[in-house]
């Protein structure tokens, strides 16, 4: 497994909110393999890749949407949490199972104009610290 790193900043102020209309995939978090706000087991391989987005404490239990560039209307989400791996505490959202591809970020139900790159076989992580 390789790792891509990904700097973003992140969103200005607002307050994410879920009022929208759009097809959900399966929310990664919540498919097996997954051990809650822990060090997630991920699928990846062939053309299934992942993102771990990280983020400041105060975005916790918020959720956060991606889209391909070509599919804008078909979101996957996840919410942040708090996780402790190796003895490190972060907050993190993990979408386990993303296909490769470009995609955004969406923010407070608008794109967040942050494009990344899912690789098959690979973890993409953004930084919104």
């Amino acid at each position: 497994m390789t790792t891509t790193h990904d700097r973003a900043h992140a969103p200005g102020s607002g307050h994410p909110h879920h009022d929208h209309p759009h097809d959900h995939a399966k929310p990664p978090e919540s498919q097996p393999g997954s051990i809650g706000t822990g060090a997630p087991v991920l699928d990846i391989g062939g053309d299934i890749g992942a993102l771990v987005l990280y983020t400041k404490e105060e975005l916790e239990g918020l959720e956060i949407e991606v889209s391909l560039l070509t599919d804008p209307g078909r979101r996957t989400h996840t919410q942040i949490h708090q996780r402790t791996v190796n003895g490190r505490t972060f907050w993190a959202g993990v979408y386990a199972e993303l296909q490769e591809g470009d995609y955004q970020v969406w923010w407070d139900d608008a794109s967040c104009e942050r494009a990344f790159t899912i690789t098959g076989g690979a973890v993409t992580e953004l930084d919104w610290r």
